[in-house]
């Protein structure tokens, strides 16, 4: 299986999203969109919207998604079996407050 996630390096739901794929041991991408422009319009391009985070799984983009829904996606399409194990992170959260308050220290430049 081939995914790509395109992520912010901190963020709750991209945290999420990481977490999911620990969880089921699944290699993938780990594309930043922050740091990187052209990952972030590649993330645009592709999905066809600007929201974050987005997980290209085989060639299927799932577009502005937690990592609640990658799971269901995942499990629903028996692309992984269900595990009881613990996600390291939540899988359906936002950023706290704190990762807001890092991120607008950062230029972040969006086209």
């Amino acid at each position: 299986m081939k995914i790509i996630a395109y992520l912010k390096p901190t963020c709750g739901w991209s945290m999420g999203v990481r977490a999911i794929m620990k969880k089921y041991g699944l290699e993938y991408e780990d594309r930043d969109i922050i740091n990187r422009p052209d990952q972030y319009a590649e993330m645009v391009e592709k999905s066809g919207q600007p929201l974050s985070p987005c997980v290209e799984v085989d060639g299927t983009m799932l577009a502005d998604v937690s990592g609640e829904e990658v799971e269901n996606y995942l499990l629903s399409n028996g692309l992984v079996a269900p595990s009881d194990d613990e996600a390291d992170a939540p899988t359906n959260a936002p950023c706290t407050d704190e990762e807001h308050e890092a991120m607008r220290t950062k230029t972040v430049r969006f086209f």
